[in-house]
C-alpha cells in the first residue's frame, strides 16, 4: 500500500486535487475511464470532485457507511471516504453500474477525512485538527498500468509463478482455474514470507511467528499438490521453497536492499521449515487420509453429509502437529466438513486446562470491582530500599475482604507503599516479612512467601501470619530477605548478559521468548532452529564470566520509550510499555528496557554456569543456567552426587565414565540374552498352541487362532504371531493376548493374504478389541498391536475377537 498523511496541514481539496493529479497526469491514466464514489452525506467533498476537479455527475456515486465511511473502533477519530476506481469496460454505458461489480471496476485509490471524534454514546463531534490518510494499491496501479486481467500477473509476482510453473511442469496459461488459483498462492504468499523472514520474523507457534509459519506450510502443501516434491535441479536436501524464494529476492533486490542481505538466512530458514513440514505432513495425511475415508465410507451407508468429527481433527493438531487449517483443506477438497465447534471446545479445554496449571493472583472480592477502585496502587520503593515503614491498606482472606487476621492464618496484605519486588518481566517476587512492634508484647510477624501485581499497579503480598495479630490500618515494617534479593539480581542481571553473547556468539537475530529469573536458578528462552554445540555453550559461558571480571558498573535510567528505543535498549516483542520506560544498561554490553532489580556492578554475580540447554517447542530453546550463590550451591550438590558415585562404584572420579560405558554394555549383552530366551520361549508356546487353530468359512477354509499366552512380554508376542503365521500358512487368521505386568495388556492381530483380500483389516480390527481393555491401538492390514490398561478384561476381550473373527470370516466366505 502507497499512502500520505496529514495532521492538519491540509484537507479534503487538496487530497483529492493531488490523488486526481497522481492519476490522470503522471500514471496518465484516462480520465473518462476514472469513477468517484462518495459517502453519502459528504455534500463538501462531493462538489469540489464535480466543481473543481470535474468529474461528470454520472461517474459520481454516493455510498453508505459500510462502503465510504471509516472508522478506527467503537470510538475515536473517524470520518467519511473517497474512492477512485478505474473502469475496465467502459462500453457497459454508465446506466445502471455498480461500482461493486469487480469484474468491471477496480477501486485503487481511498481518502479517508478525520473530522470527526465518536463518542461512547456513539456521536460524532468534529474534531478540531482535521486530518488526512490517503492509501493507494500498488498492485491494482500496476495491474491497470500493465493492462494485466489480475494482480498476479503483473510484474511484482508473475515472474514467482512462472519460476512456480517451472518446477511443476506446468505451463499457466494452459492450466485449468484450480491449477492457476494453486500458482497464485505460492506466489503471493512466498513473496510475504521472504519479506516476513527479511524482517526478523521466524517460523514459531505464537504470535507473528505463527503467522509465517501458517503461510510456509501452505505453501508446501499446496506446491506438493502440484507435484513439487523438491526432487528438482538446485534443490536443496529436497526442499523446493528455497529455490522459488531466490526469485523473490532478486525481484526484490532494488525495492529492499535488506532482503538481498539477508538471503542466506532466508533460504536456510525455508530449507529447514519444509523439511520439518513434510515430515509432520507426511505422518499427518495419512491418518486424515483414512479418517476421511471413513467419514465419506459412512455417510454413504447412512446417507448422511461426510463430516469429520473436532475431536478427530484436534487430535491431529494436538497429538501430530497437523495444522487445522490444512485439515479443513483437505477436507473441503473431498467433500467431508468439519464440526469446528466441537474443535474449538476441545482447544478452549485445552488452554483452560493450561491456564488451571499457573497460579494467577487476583483480588477475588465478593465485590471485586468496588475493592479495586477502593485500594489505590503500591508505591514501589524496593530499588533502592530493603526496608520500608507502610501501612495496611486492606487484608484478604480466600480472596474475601477482613479487617483483621491471626495467628496461623493464610493472607493477602495489600500495604500502601512497598520494598518488596511483585513477580513481573520473569523476575519472581521477593520473600520476607512485615513486622509489627507492640507495646509489652512480642508483636506481630508476617512471613512473606510471594508478592504479585493485580489491577493494574496493586502489589498482593501472600504469607502467614506467624505470631500475633495484623489488622487493617496498621503500620508494619516490612523487611524483604536480602540474601534472595541479593540472589534474584545476579540472575537478572546474568540473564541480560546470557541475551547479549547469544547475540553475539550465535545470532543477532536471537531474541527473548521468555525467562524466568528465580533465586536458586535463571531461565531463558529464545528463538531459535537448532540446538546450540557444546563449543558454542562453551563460548557463551567464557565470554559471560569475562564480562563479570570487567567489574563494569550498571547504568539504570528512567526515558521516554522513544529515547530508548533510539538509543538502541532492546524491548521484548508483545510486552506492553508506558511513555516512560526504565533502562537497564551493562556499557558496552547490554541495553535493555527493563522494571527488575539488577546488581549495581557484574561482579556481584561472581560466576556463570549454564546447566541445560534444550528445545522445548518448535523454533524455540531454553537455556537453564546459575550464577553467584546458586552456582555454589548446584557445585557441591554435584560434588556431592559424585562422591556417592564413586563410593558405590569404588573407583575415581575421573575412572566413572569407563565403568558406567562398562555397566551398560554389560547390561545391553544381559539384555540381549533376556530378549533371545523370551523369544524362545514365545516360539515354543506358540508351536504348542498352533495345534488349537480351527476352520471357518465353506467356500474356502481359513485357519482361526485366538488365544492368550499368559505373561509374554510385547515384543514377544509379536514374534509368537510371525512364528504361528508361518506354521499356518496362507489363508490364516492369528490374534494373541498377554498381560506383560501390571496394568498391563498386550495385543497382536496377524492376517495372511487371503485375509487382507476379503476386505478384513488387521489395523480396524484389533482397535475395538484393545478399547475393552482400556487402550487403543492400531497398525497395517496384515499385522496390528495394541495395548491396554485393564488385564482383567482380557479373556473377555480374546472372547469377543474370536467371534467377531469368525462371524466376518464366515460371511465373506459363505
Amino acid at each position: 500500500m502507497l499512502g500520505n498523511f496529514s495532521f492538519g496541514d491540509y484537507f479534503k481539496k487538496e487530497a483529492i486535487k493531488w490523488a486526481w493529479e497522481l492519476s490522470t497526469v503522471e500514471f496518465r491514466l484516462p480520465a473518462e475511464r476514472l469513477w468517484v464514489s462518495v459517502y453519502e452525506d459528504d455534500d463538501e467533498a462531493f462538489k469540489i470532485w464535480q466543481d473543481e476537479v470535474g468529474v461528470p455527475v454520472e461517474r459520481l456515486k454516493r455510498m453508505g457507511a459500510d462502503d465510504n465511511f471509516w472508522a478506527s473502533g467503537p470510538t475515536g477519530p473517524c470520518g467519511p471516504c473517497s474512492e477512485i476506481y478505474y473502469d475496465l469496460h467502459p462500453e457497459r454505458g454508465n446506466s445502471a453500474t455498480d461500482l461493486g461489480d469487480d469484474t468491471r471496476f477496480i477501486e485503487f485509490y481511498n481518502l479517508v477525512f478525520m473530522q470527526y471524534n465518536r463518542k461512547d454514546d456513539g456521536s460524532l463531534e468534529p474534531l478540531k485538527q482535521k486530518h488526512i490518510d490517503t492509501g493507494l494499491g500498488l498492485e491494482r496501479m500496476a495491474r491497470i498500468l500493465q493492462k494485466v486481467p489480475n494482480n498476479y500477473e503483473t510484474d511484482l509476482i508473475y515472474p514467482i509463478i512462472e519460476k512456480t510453473s517451472e518446477l511443476s511442469g506446468v505451463f499457466y496459461a494452459l492450466a485449468d482455474e484450480q491449477t492457476k488459483l494453486n500458482l497464485k498462492i505460492i506466489g503471493d504468499h512466498l513473496r510475504a514470507v521472504v519479506y516476513l523472514l527479511a524482517d526478523g520474523v521466524v517460523p514459531s507457534n505464537i504470535g507473528r511467528g505463527y503467522v509465517v509459519r501458517r503461510l510456509i506450510r501452505r505453501v508446501v502443501r499446496t506446491g506438493r499438490s502440484l507435484g513439487i516434491n523438491g526432487n528438482v535441479e538446485g534443490n536443496l536436501e529436497g526442499a523446493f521453497l528455497p529455490i522459488i524464494a531466490q526469485k523473490v529476492i532478486e525481484l526484490s533486490t532494488q525495492i529492499n536492499p535488506d532482503v538481498k542481505v539477508r538471503a542466506a538466512f532466508i533460504v536456510e530458514e525455508l530449507k529447514r521449515e519444509e523439511l520439518r513440514f513434510v515430515l509432520t505432513l507426511e505422518r499427518g495425511e495419512k491418518l486424515l487420509d483414512q479418517m476421511l475415508m471413513d467419514a465419506l465410507s459412512c455417510a454413504q451407508e447412512n446417507g448422511t453429509t461426510p463430516w469429520l468429527s473436532g475431536q478427530d481433527a484436534f487430535l491431529l493438531y494436538d497429538t501430530y502437529g497437523f495444522p487445522v487449517e490444512i485439515t479443513t483443506e483437505v477436507a473441503q477438497e473431498r467433500g467431508v466438513t468439519i464440526d469446528m465447534k466441537a474443535f474449538d471446545a476441545e482447544m478452549e479445554n485445552q488452554r483452560r486446562q493450561s491456564q488451571a496449571a499457573h497460579n494467577v493472583v487476583k483480588l477475588s472480592a465478593e465485590d471485586g470491582a468496588s475493592l479495586g477502585k477502593d485500594v489505590p496502587d503500591t508505591e514501589f520503593i524496593g530499588y533502592d530500599n530493603l526496608s520500608a515503614r507502610a501501612v495496611v491498606e486492606s487484608l484478604l482472606v480466600n480472596g474475601k475482604p477482613v479487617i483483621q487476621v491471626s495467628r496461623g492464618s493464610d493472607v493477602e496484605v495489600l500495604l500502601d507503599r512497598t520494598p518488596f519486588y511483585a513477580e513481573s518481566g520473569g523476575q519472581i517476587g521477593d520473600h520476607g516479612f512485615l513486622y509489627v512492634s507492640e507495646e509489652n508484647q512480642n508483636g506481630t510477624i508476617v512471613e512473606i512467601k510471594d508478592v504479585q501485581k493485580s489491577q493494574g499497579n496493586i502489589f498482593v503480598h501472600t504469607g502467614t501470619v506467624r505470631d500475633g495479630i495484623l489488622e487493617v490500618g496498621k503500620e508494619v515494617e516490612a523487611a524483604v530477605d536480602a540474601k534472595l534479593r541479593q540472589r534474584a539480581k545476579v540472575h537478572h542481571t546474568a540473564t541480560h548478559l546470557l541475551q547479549a553473547a547469544l547475540k553475539k556468539v550465535i545470532s543477532q537475530e536471537i531474541s527473548q521468548a521468555g525467562s524466568l529469573v528465580a533465586f536458586d536458578r535463571l531461565r531463558f528462552d529464545f528463538n531459535f532452529h537448532r540446538a546450540l554445540h557444546d563449543n558454542e555453550l562453551k563460548e557463551i559461558e567464557e565470554l559471560i564470566n569475562r564480562w563479570i571480571e570487567d567489574s563494569t558498573l550498571l547504568q539504570t535510567k528512567v526515558m521516554p520509550l522513544t529515547d530508548a528505543k533510539e538509543a538502541g535498549a532492546i524491548a521484548m516483542f508483545g510486552e506492553k510499555y508506558g511513555e516512560e520506560v526504565r533502562v537497564v544498561e551493562v556499557p558496552g554490553v547490554s541495553m535493555e528496557l527493563c522494571g527488575g532489580t539488577h546488581v549495581s556492578n557484574t561482579s556481584e554475580i561472581r560466576v556463570f554456569k549454564i546447566i541445560s540447554e534444550q528445545g522445548i517447542a518448535s523454533g524455540i530453546r531454553r537455556i537453564e543456567a546459575v550464577a553467584g550463590e546458586a552456582f555454589i550451591e548446584y557445585i557441591n550438590s554435584r560434588d556431592s552426587h559424585m562422591k556417592n558415585l564413586c563410593s558405590m562404584l569404588k573407583v575415581k572420579a575421573e575412572e566413572v565414565t569407563t565403568r558406567v560405558e562398562n555397566l551398560i554394555e554389560e547390561l545391553r549383552l544381559a539384555r540381549n540374552e533376556v530378549s533371545a530366551m523370551r523369544a524362545k520361549v514365545a516360539a515354543y508356546k506358540a508351536s504348542i498352541i498352533a495345534s488349537k487353530a480351527f476352520p471357518v468359512g465353506t467356500s474356502q477354509k481359513i485357519r482361526v487362532l485366538v488365544e492368550s499366552m499368559d505373561d509374554i512380554d510385547a515384543d514377544s508376542l509379536k514374534g509368537a504371531a510371525e512364528h504361528l503365521i508361518d506354521t499356518l500358512q496362507d489363508p490364516a487368521a492369528i490374534i494373541l493376548g498377554s498381560c506383560p505386568g501390571e496394568g498391563k495388556v498386550s495385543l497382536v492381530a496377524a492376517f495372511t493374504p487371503t485375509v487382507v483380500g476379503l476386505g478384513i483389516q488387521a489395523g480396524k480390527f484389533i482397535g475395538p478389541i484393545a478399547k475393552l481393555c482400556g487402550g487403543g491401538g492400531g497398525g497395517r492390514p496384515n499385522f496390528a498391536q495394541a495395548g491396554g490398561r485393564k488385564p482383567e478384561n482380557l479373556p473377555s476381550a480374546l472372547q469377543k475377537a474370536r467371534e467377531d473373527l469368525v462371524s466376518l470370516l464366515a460371511e465373506k466366505t459363505s
